[in-house]
């Protein structure tokens, strides 16, 4: 029991898993988003806005330090020369000698000015004239540029987590419809907790790469541009060219460890996800089988189980973590060497400080931003293992295939009729039903009995249309199941089986399932003719009580009598009945009963049975052995004939 293999915790490859390119992949969630595309728009602009805010700051820079610089100099030198009653006097900028983007500081400047003198406070003093284009900076535009970043960072963010988690519903809502869809084939193949995981954690991923990545590719690549514009202007203004040859070098440096390291990312991200996966099918089988592993004391073997689960998880995730934590530093080491490079160049070029500092400026900025973008591959290629397995799951094809012009059919009035139908499993190597005919008269009562495996569920499966056979075919009034609608097929078919699930919610609720507009009087009515009524009122919340997970606050007789009612309640013309009675006592088992012949009542029924002493008064029993009907007949004709049946009733010694 200690003993366990290291196949009991890897991923099992699902049968319809595929990779996808990130044009599929991307392309498939852009029909997502669509939608929504005007947030995303609004959330991009406003972040391309974000970086275009920068600009008027990097244009402060190098007129500020002109004038602190430069006019420090020359008003020394003009001091020296004035006379003494004039040094008191505020000297004027020189039209001529100042840029125009100084002309332009200056100009706003002397219109804040007068505001803040009628608002009663000077900015400088008189010997401080030559600091205020660089207050004025201070105070009007570098507030201004921060205050408009911080609304469109605002909308950016907000636009773009509106978006993400809207697309994030609807997939996750797409894929439970999509999976809800498929036919019992498909569901029969699968892993549950694999796929709980998928639809439920995977789609987070999806969350980020619309919430962050967008906001950072919508930010950071005009942050880029802006900031490289700007060191191109001032390079081309102060004769620097040969700093482009640098950029046009440098920028491709700076995405070499994200080329060189996406597909082991994109690789281990998916493993990553794969055996978190294996964490959730794990853990969903031991909560689903609790009673058996109590039952069996082997807590502590699942408790391992888990554990070796989780460690191959944190395993994959380290080493996915390994992977792109590794990109940051390359980058960040390729933009130190370019940075030294930069200056190095500088110093042989012998390049004044006042033209130096405003390129660095920009240069420190950009640096974020292009960290950012080596994040945002990283990023991309995990999301792209998510977004593999989700559309896997969406590019399923098992559903039963619906007729545009299917019949609507909103009674039972004649037969049900197989006519030499044959089915198989897709994974199954021998027909699991072979060649059967018969027919189910209305108002009869057709059983078929056989040991396990011998095709009685499958059967009932094609009579609901859980299936279609792949030759011959099932008629009801002399339609073809696969002609008719299959919501109005399923109004007429009705089910009680053997393994009674309930959903966590009061009783009332589950008895009203299926019946939404049903009223409380109707369920009681429908609980009493199951003989639920009694232990229902036994309890002080009555109908309000809450029956647990998958029911298991009942007992199994319990169970059965509140399916009973919810069928009852529903009052469907056709039933199939997998008897469920076998497992249940004496007292138990006669209710139980008691309650299944007043729902087969003037019903026409399909009945699987387990006891066939309660289905001595069938009107037709088959008895199947490996997919094949080989005696059929009543009760008493069956049991003359000295058979298969006859020897099935003496093992149950009924007579």
């Amino acid at each position: 029991m200690g003993h366990h293999s290291d196949s009991k915790t890897t991923y099992k490859q699902e049968f319809f898993d595929r990779e996808y390119s990130a044009k599929e992949a991307y392309g498939r969630l852009w029909g997502f988003t669509r939608k929504y595309r005007f947030r995303i728009y609004l959330g991009i602009v406003c972040g391309m806005l974000t970086a275009g805010t920068l600009l008027p700051l990097f244009q402060v820079i190098q007129p500020a330090l002109d004038k602190v610089g430069g006019t420090e100099q020359g008003n020394a030198a003009k001091m020296a020369a004035l006379p003494v009653s004039e040094k008191t006097v505020q000297p004027t900028p020189s039209t001529a000698s100042t840029s125009k983007e100084e002309r332009k500081v200056l100009k706003e400047y002397g219109k804040f000015k007068k505001l803040a003198q009628k608002l009663g406070f000077e900015l400088q003093d008189e010997d401080e004239a030559l600091g205020a284009p660089l207050l004025f900076a201070i105070l009007v535009i570098v507030p201004l540029a921060a205050m408009a970043r911080c609304a469109f960072l605002f909308l950016n963010k907000y636009c773009l987590s509106w978006a993400a988690l809207h697309t994030v519903k609807d997939l996750r809502c797409s894929i439970l419809r999509h999976i809800q869809e498929q036919s019992m084939q498909f569901h029969g193949r699968i892993d549950v907790g694999q796929l709980m995981s998928r639809a439920s954690s995977d789609p987070r991923l999806v969350q980020h790469i619309i919430q962050q990545v967008l906001q950072e590719v919508a930010e950071a690549p005009f942050e880029i541009v802006v900031s490289v514009g700007f060191i191109i202007w001032t390079a081309v203004q102060n004769n620097m060219l040969p700093t482009l040859v640098l950029l046009v070098i440098g920028f491709p440096l700076f995405m070499c460890p994200v080329v060189l390291l996406s597909k082991r990312i994109r690789k281990w991200a998916k493993k990553a996800l794969e055996r978190y996966s294996v964490v959730g099918s794990r853990i969903h089988e031991i909560l689903t089988c609790v009673r058996v592993v109590k039952a069996y004391n082997t807590e502590e073997f699942e408790n391992r189980k888990y554990e070796q689960a989780n460690q191959s998880m944190l395993k994959a995730s380290l080493r996915a973590v390994r992977w792109s934590l590794f990109v940051t530093p390359a980058v960040e080491t390729v933009g130190i060497f370019l940075l030294c490079a930069f200056v190095v160049w500088c110093f042989v070029a012998q390049v004044k400080l006042s033209v130096i500092v405003p390129m660095l400026a920009p240069l420190l900025l950009i640096y974020r931003p292009i960290k950012q973008l080596s994040k945002l591959q990283v990023q991309l290629e995990q999301c792209r293992a998510a977004l593999s397995r989700l559309f896997s799951i969406l590019d399923v094809r098992m559903e039963l295939p619906v007729k545009v012009d299917a019949a609507p059919k909103t009674a039972f009035t004649d037969k049900i009729v197989f006519e030499d139908v044959s089915f198989r499993y897709d994974t199954a190597e021998r027909d699991a039903v072979s060649h059967a005919s018969f027919e189910i008269p209305r108002g009869k009562v057709v059983a078929v009995v056989g040991g396990t495996g011998s095709g009685k569920s499958t059967m009932s499966g094609l009579l609901a249309r859980f299936y279609d056979p792949y030759e011959g075919r099932v008629t009801m009034d002399g339609v073809d199941l696969r002609d008719l609608r299959i919501p109005d097929l399923r109004n007429l078919v009705g089910s009680v089986m053997q393994e009674t699930l309930l959903f966590n919610d009061t009783i009332e609720a589950n008895i009203k399932y299926g019946s939404p507009d049903a009223t409380h009087e109707q369920v009681v009515e429908a609980a009493k003719m199951a003989n639920a009524h009694e232990f229902i009122m036994s309890q002080p919340e009555g109908y309000e009580r809450q029956v647990g997970e998958k029911g298991f606050a009942l007992s199994g007789g319990e169970r059965q009598r509140i399916a009973i009612a919810r069928a009852i309640l529903r009052n469907p013309p056709i039933l199939i009945l997998d008897e469920a009675t076998s497992a249940l006592d004496t007292v138990t088992e006669r209710l139980v009963q008691d309650a299944i012949n007043r729902l087969m009542a003037n019903r026409t029924t399909f009945a699987i049975a387990h006891r066939l002493s309660t289905i001595r008064d069938a009107d037709l029993i088959l008895v199947m052995r490996e997919g094949v009907i080989v005696e059929r007949g009543t009760h008493d004709e069956l049991y003359a004939a000295n058979g298969v049946y006859r020897h099935l009733c003496d093992m149950q010694k009924t007579v």
